[in-house]
C-alpha cells in the first residue's frame, strides 16, 4: 500500500507525488513529542527513521562508544593490524596503495596522519585513473614492492590476484583494507580486511573504506596498548573518517551516523590544514554539515583524480604544512571549475541519448567516444536522480570503454556488474551495491548492456516511476527558523540511508524571482505569517524554472530543504528548493 499522498498533489511539476508521513509514523512521533518536548516536525524525522520514543534522547546524541564495533569482528584483523605493527616497530618502508577517490585519499590520510604522530613514514602511491585504471596493476605493486617490505592497499585491492601476486614474488607482504564486493576467492595478500567479502556475515557491509580503515587503527591502537605502548589519538582523525563516509555516500546509519557526527565536530575546530584550506576555497563560512562534505568539499577533492593529478587529494588531506595545503586546494578548486564544464557537455549528450534509447527499462545507459573518464561517475549519478533507475556512463576510446554506475535503494549493482564480468562480457568490473565500475570491450558493449539490464530487471529496477517526494510536513514561512532549523540538525546528520528533513510550504505567493547564473534561480516565497528566502538549483534545466517564475502572486505549494544563510553575520532561515505545483 503507497503512502497517502500529501497536499492532494498527485503529480507535482517534476512529475513526482508528493508523499508525507504515515499514520505510524505520525503516531509515534506524537509519542515522542511527549517524551522529549522536541518540535513535532522533528519528531517526524526521529520517527520515520524508526528511533522509539525511549530512544530519541540517545539517538540524538550518538557515541562512539555504543555504537562502535569489536574490530576483531572483521577476519583478519588481528593479523593484518600486527604485521602493521611489526613494520612500525622494525622501521621497514610501507608503502600505501589508494585509490584515486575521497575515500581512498581519507584512508590514505588516515595512515599517513597515524604514522607521523609516531615520528614515522610512508609512500603514498595513487594510481593515474586514465593511464593506470581502478585499483593496483603489476607494474606499480612490483615497483613499490622492490623499495618496501609491506603495501597496504586502501578502497582497492580485493579483487587484485595478479598485481598483489606479483608485489609478493616481489618480496613484499601486502595488506588489503578495502569495502568492495569480494570474490569466491581472495588475492594472495597477508590478510584481507574487508565487510564485504564473500565470508563476512554483511553486519559491518555500510562502511566505506575509511570506516575499516579506522578500525585497523583502533585495533593497532589496541595491540600497542597491550605491549605497553603509548598509542596515538584517534579521535583527532574522524574529519577524514566524516569526510570519506559522506563522499562515499555511504548510508548514515548506526556507526557510520556517529563517525560522522563525530567528525564534523573535530572539523568544525579547523586543525587539519588541508581540510581548512580546502574550505576557504569553498568558501565555507559556518560550521560544515553532511551537505558540505558532499556537494562542497568531497567534488573538490575528487577533482585532483578525475582530471587532474591522482595523488593531489590525498595529498591535501595527509600534509601538515598550511602552505602546501592552501596551494593545493586552489589548485582542486579550479580543477573542479574545469570537471563541472567537461560534467555539463558530457550529462547533455548522455541524457538525449537516454532519452532516444529509452528510460523505462530496468537500465539507463549512455557511451560516448572521447568522454572523459573522470565525470562518468558523477553523469551517472545524475541519470539514476533523473529516471529513478540505475545508470551507467562509459567513455569510449577506441575498442575499449571504461565506464562508472550508480544504483539506486534495493537494487544490488555491483553484483550484476561482477556477475557480467565472471561471464566475460565485460573485461572487468566490480564495486558495491550503489556504485560499480567497469571495462568493456567496445564490440560487445550493447551486449553487456542488455545483459546487465537483464540481471537488474530480475531485482525489479524497471518497475519504478518518477520517484514520490516524500515530506515530513508542512510549515507556514513564519514557522521556518533557525531556532528550527537548528533543531532538525539534531536529528542528523543527513545523507544515504537517512534523508534530510523536506518541508513543504503550501498557499504561498513568489513575491520575488530572479534568475541566478545560468540555471539556478533566487526567489522570495511569502504568506500571511511572513516572508522566505529560496534557492532553485538547476532550475531551468526542466520545467521548475519556468514555472516559478511565470506564478508570481499567485497560490503555489513548494517542498524542499531547510537551511540556515548566515551571509552578512546574521542568521536567517532559507528553503533550498526542489519541487512546487498549483496549490490544490
Amino acid at each position: 500500500m503507497s503512502d497517502p499522498t500529501f497536499l492532494g498533489i498527485e503529480q507535482s511539476v517534476t512529475g513526482r507525488r508528493w508523499t508525507g508521513p504515515s499514520p505510524e509514523v505520525e503516531r509515534h512521533s506524537e509519542a515522542i513529542t511527549q517524551l522529549t518536548d522536541l518540535p513535532l516536525i522533528v519528531a517526524r524525522v526521529l520517527a520515520r527513521s524508526g528511533v522509539s520514543p525511549d530512544a530519541a534522547q540517545e539517538y540524538l546524541a550518538p557515541s562512539l562508544r555504543s555504537t562502535m564495533p569489536d574490530p576483531r569482528s572483521l577476519r583478519d584483523m588481528e593479523v593484518a593490524a600486527g604485521r602493521f605493527l611489526q613494520a612500525v616497530r622494525h622501521g621497514q618502508p610501507i608503502a600505501i596503495f589508494a585509490d584515486y577517490d575521497v575515500d581512498g585519499g581519507s584512508s590514505a590520510a588516515l595512515l599517513v596522519n597515524w604514522l607521523r604522530a609516531l615520528a614515522k613514514s610512508a609512500t603514498v602511491y595513487v594510481p593515474d585513473r586514465i593511464d593506470e585504471g581502478y585499483g593496483p596493476n603489476d607494474e606499480a605493486m612490483t615497483a613499490l614492492a622492490k623499495a618496501h617490505d609491506l603495501i597496504i592497499c586502501v578502497d582497492c585491492g580485493t579483487l587484485s590476484h595478479g598485481p598483489i601476486a606479483a608485489a609478493k614474488s616481489a618480496g613484499a607482504d601486502v595488506l588489503v583494507l578495502d569495502h568492495h564486493l569480494g570474490a569466491e576467492t581472495l588475492p594472495p595478500a597477508d590478510a584481507v580486511v574487508n565487510p564485504n567479502r564473500q565470508d563476512e556475515d554483511g553486519a559491518l557491509g555500510h562502511l566505506c573504506a575509511a570506516g575499516v580503515v579506522f578500525l585497523f587503527l583502533a585495533e593497532a591502537n589496541r595491540q600497542m596498548r597491550d605491549d605497553g605502548g603509548k598509542p596515538p589519538d584517534l579521535l583527532s582523525l574522524l574529519d577524514l573518517v566524516a569526510l570519506a563516509t559522506v563522499a562515499d555516500v555511504a548510508p548514515l546509519i548506526g556507526f557510520n551516523r556517529a563517525l560522522v557526527r563525530q567528525g564534523l565536530t573535530v572539523m568544525a575546530r579547523r586543525t587539519r590544514p588541508g581540510l581548512v584550506a580546502l574550505s576557504d576555497a569553498a568558501q565555507l563560512r559556518s560550521a560544515p554539515t553532511a551537505y558540505h562534505l558532499g556537494y562542497l568539499l568531497g567534488p573538490r577533492v575528487n577533482a585532483g583524480g578525475r582530471i587532474g593529478a591522482a595523488d593531489m587529494g590525498a595529498r591535501l588531506l595527509s600534509t601538515d604544512d598550511p602552505h602546501e595545503a592552501a596551494a593545493l586546494a586552489e589548485k582542486l578548486d579550479h580543477l573542479n571549475r574545469e570537471r563541472r564544464e567537461i560534467e555539463a557537455q558530457v550529462l547533455a549528450d548522455a541524457i538525449a541519448q537516454s532519452d532516444a534509447r529509452g528510460t523505462d527499462g530496468p537500465l539507463v545507459w549512455a557511451a560516448g567516444e572521447g568522454w572523459h573518464p573522470g565525470v562518468v561517475g558523477i553523469v551517472a549519478s545524475r541519470l539514476k536522480e533523473a529516471y529513478n533507475r540505475p545508470a551507467i556512463v562509459i567513455g569510449l576510446d577506441g575498442d575499449e570503454g571504461k565506464g562508472s554506475g550508480r544504483s539506486v535503494t534495493g537494487i544490488d549493482l555491483g553484483a550484476c556488474v561482477a556477475r557480467c564480468a565472471s561471464e566475460g562480457l565485460l573485461l572487468k568490473g566490480g564495486g558495491h551495491k550503489m556504485a560499480a565500475g567497469l571495462t568493456v570491450a567496445a564490440d560487445r558493449l550493447d551486449e553487456a548492456m542488455e545483459r546487465l539490464g537483464a540481471l537488474l530487471g530480475k531485482q525489479g529496477a524497471a518497475d519504478r516511476g518518477p520517484k514520490d517526494l516524500r515530506l515530513d510536513g508542512v510549515l507556514a514561512c513564519g514557522a521556518a527558523t533557525p531556532d528550527l532549523i537548528t533543531a532538525l540538525e539534531t536529528a542528523g546528520p543527513f545523507g544515504a540511508g537517512a534523508p534530510a528533513p523536506r518541508i513543504a510550504l503550501s498557499g504561498v505567493q513568489v513575491t520575488f524571482a530572479k534568475p541566478a547564473g545560468e540555471s539556478h534561480l533566487r526567489l522570495t516565497l511569502g504568506d500571511d505569517t511572513g516572508r522566505l528566502e529560496a534557492i532553485c538549483f538547476r532550475a531551468f534545466e526542466g520545467e521548475l524554472g519556468s514555472f516559478l517564475s511565470s506564478r508570481q502572486g499567485q497560490a503555489i505549494s513548494v517542498a524542499g530543504r531547510l537551511q540556515i544563510d548566515d551571509w552578512g553575520g546574521r542568521l536567517k532561515a532559507k528553503l533550498q528548493l526542489e519541487d512546487a505545483a498549483p496549490s490544490a
